[in-house]
């Protein structure tokens, strides 16, 4: 699932492409789920001829902020994706080694392309987890309004963030995945700093030391700006992050560096940890 560097990264493609300038094309594909049963007219009148101000996002969620009401506003869901045509593009590791485009040169599983005169971009969805929708504003959206602050933009400080952790009497590794909590952290981001931070995934969170607090606190500030800085491309992640061994030959990898992966359910999701690192 895109987590929050991912989500940054294809917000940033659309500032580049779609910020400051007038919409060319559209061209919206029916699909009553994606776009949460709004008819196809709707976002093709509220986006063809409009100016993008700005391209906002909060945790996982962003939206296109125009010159006119109401705004765009989406969700990636488990396997979409938006990337710039005539580009090359990062892949999602689930994506996997699949065609982008199909025999005429379209992207698969497109859902919606919108041209300005620096380009074009297009969001693709395979399996139609995605969601789009119309709103007035970021301030008012109810799905917004649900997020807590934004994990890598807004996180609390260190004496903040500890002190609310240890209020929680919930699986720390559910805690993190909350996103009322936190926005933006998903299950592999999760993994990674309870991995880095040395905290077994199924400690309550009320356990936590100020000290644990701490370094889970400094886990999820580095691997968020790391992940942010290389625009979420998993292949330039460091070589000793979990990352690069939950997955693989079925299951994933069964060990790091010498040290066995468990994987257990934590929070309704698969969890891989280290019990050697992790106390």
């Amino acid at each position: 699932m895109p987590e929050l560097p991912e989500v940054e990264s294809v917000c940033r493609l659309m500032r580049r492409v779609l910020v400051g300038q007038p919409i060319r094309a559209v061209e919206i594909v029916e699909d009553n789920i994606v776009f949460a049963g709004a008819p196809r007219e709707a976002f093709v009148a509220s986006l063809d001829g409009a100016t993008v101000q700005a391209v906002g996002r909060r945790g996982k969620f962003w939206w296109l902020e125009l010159d006119r009401k109401p705004m765009v506003f989406g969700h990636l869901g488990m396997n979409g994706w938006i990337r710039e045509l005539g580009k090359d593009s990062m892949r999602l590791h689930s994506h996997g080694e699949a065609p982008l485009d199909d025999e005429a040169g379209r992207p698969r599983f497109m859902k919606w392309r919108l041209e300005t005169d620096l380009g074009a971009v297009a969001m693709t969805d395979s399996r139609r987890f995605a969601r789009v929708w119309l709103g007035d504003s970021p301030e008012t959206d109810k799905q917004v309004l649900r997020l807590g602050p934004d994990a890598f933009t807004d996180l609390p400080s260190v004496a903040v963030f500890s002190e609310l952790v240890r209020k929680r009497k919930t699986p720390i590794k559910a805690l993190l995945l909350n996103q009322s909590f936190l926005a933006g952290i998903g299950n592999w981001i999760a993994d990674e700093t309870l991995f880095h931070a040395g905290i077994r995934p199924s400690r309550l969170a009320s356990d936590l030391s100020a000290e644990e607090s701490a370094r889970l606190h400094d886990s999820i500030r580095m691997v968020l700006a790391l992940a942010v800085s290389v625009d979420a491309n998993y292949q330039k992640f460091p070589d000793n992050w979990l990352f690069h061994f939950r997955w693989g030959g079925g299951k994933g990898k069964d060990l790091i560096e010498g040290d066995e992966i468990l994987r257990e359910t934590v929070g309704g999701r698969t969890t891989a940890w280290v019990p050697s690192r992790q106390r």
